[in-house]
């Protein structure tokens, strides 16, 4: 088992990553005092998965209550949340309670907001059952849900009181999530670390085949790599936003589909516009492009997407929620490894790139 902590500035809180520490989770909630739980599971994995963790924390002596939510970003939304508030209210869960979030991100996400505005915030555990929440979305804090026409436009940064990541629950995961997850590793690798993205590149058959010997080192690392960024910017002020790398055009995309496209894969696909980007303004070379590409490329990133409009893609990218006074703040590699934030792009070079990309 591997163990990361995320050093927020007066509650850190541990990161445990490996095969089979679902079985410590009952324990580690006994530990927390608490009174009462309340897992919110995504509706895919409530079977097994969220009625395994409610049943071990009931055996454990936790009362136990478990709610399934509907899959996907549809339940990301004001209403969505408020039928989990409705849920915790119904669960009687105090400020001694928790709340265990236990699916993909846009659970964690549903979940870890209502509990932020739970009684002005109730402690939650994240409990991630795919590859895309173990590595990015279940550290950190972020919380929300998206608008229409914005993606985790309203939400509260509510830090988890510990992860829980089991490797063995991403047996029950489809291919095409499993894969599609590498398009955020690959990021971390483009933007932060080349020694990861070596290790992808030599070790991509067994990742492919989800070795989880291979893998474990893989999430733990993507893991060490947030949480460096969170402890140092707990609310993106301004290092945080290296995390950002991708999510410019493919949060845009994600909101251009009405959300059909899968998260990774949108992540990938602005991977390839920002690369492309970078090297129209001098900020590196074509070698960058086809590094990331090498890497991208085995897990089929950033592969086939929803059909959108170019037009439709720029004018989501005008409303990412990280402009600053109206001007839209890049991240752009400059290097393997290596990327800086901050960067304004003219818009016709953003226009050019994204209509290259759209057909």
């Amino acid at each position: 088992m591997e163990r990361v902590t995320v050093e927020v500035p007066g509650r850190p809180y541990p990161v445990l990553i490996g095969e089979g520490v679902l079985g410590e989770l009952p324990g580690l909630v006994r530990g927390l005092g608490a009174s009462a739980a309340a897992v919110v599971a995504d509706g895919m994995v409530a079977e097994p998965w969220g009625r395994r963790v409610a049943d071990g924390l009931a055996a454990g002596g936790v009362r136990a209550t478990l709610h399934a939510v509907e899959p996907g970003e549809a339940a990301k939304t004001l209403a969505g949340v408020e039928a989990v508030l409705g849920f915790l209210e119904s669960a009687a869960i105090d400020r001694q309670g928790v709340v265990l979030a236990v699916g993909g991100g846009m659970v964690g996400d549903l979940a870890g907001f209502a509990a932020a505005i739970w009684l002005r915030g109730v402690r939650c555990v994240q409990v991630p059952t795919t590859l895309l929440a173990m590595v990015d979305s279940s550290v950190g804090g972020k919380t929300g849900v998206n608008t229409a026409r914005t993606k985790n436009a309203i939400g509260a940064f509510w830090q988890p009181v510990m992860v829980v990541s089991d490797l063995a629950v991403l047996s029950t995961l489809p291919d095409d999530d499993y894969l599609s997850a590498f398009g955020e590793i690959v990021k971390y690798a483009v933007a932060m670390d080349r020694g990861l993205g070596e290790r992808l590149a030599a070790d991509r058959d067994r990742l492919r085949s989800r070795s989880l010997a291979a893998l474990e080192p893989v999430v733990a690392r993507c893991v060490e790599l947030k949480a460096g960024v969170v402890s140092a910017d707990e609310r993106e002020g301004g290092a945080r936003t290296i995390l950002n790398y991708g999510h410019t055009v493919g949060h845009a995309l994600e909101s251009a589909s009405s959300y059909a496209a899968v998260h990774g894969r949108a992540v990938a696909f602005g991977m390839e516009a920002a690369a492309r980007v970078a090297v129209e303004l001098g900020r590196c070379d074509e070698g960058l492009l086809a590094w990331q590409g090498a890497l991208l490329e085995p897990f089929g990133l950033p592969g086939r997407l929803p059909p959108v409009t170019a037009d439709a893609v720029l004018a989501a990218v005008s409303r990412d929620k990280k402009s600053r006074g109206g001007a839209v703040r890049w991240v752009l590699p400059r290097e393997p490894g290596s990327a800086r934030v901050g960067e304004e792009v003219p818009s016709e070079v953003v226009s050019r790139v994204v209509r290259s990309l759209v057909p």
